[in-house]
């Protein structure tokens, strides 16, 4: 839970900003990187690997709003998160 404060107070836009694009994006993130590791100890584990193949596209999808949006706050997420462009 701690982690998760310290993720929106590092990627909010204002003050009480908690569900922007950013702020989506790294969550997901931190819990894609969680699920992966994960998985790398139970492989078998089909049900979660689904869970994260969804939240994936999710992030994608959020990326691509940004990037048609606003290319500085893509460009700042990516780099921010060492993300693939």
């Amino acid at each position: 839970m701690e982690g998760k404060k310290k993720t929106i107070e590092n990627f909010r836009i204002h003050d009480r900003d908690t569900g922007s694009a950013d702020v989506q994006v790294a969550l997901l993130t931190q819990r894609i990187n969680q699920l992966t590791e994960h998985l790398q100890k139970n492989n078998k584990d089909h049900s979660s690997r689904r869970g994260l193949l969804k939240m994936v596209g999710q992030r994608r999808r959020l990326l691509d709003y940004l990037h048609e949006t606003d290319n500085n706050r893509y460009s700042t997420i990516t780099k921010k998160l060492k993300l693939r462009k």
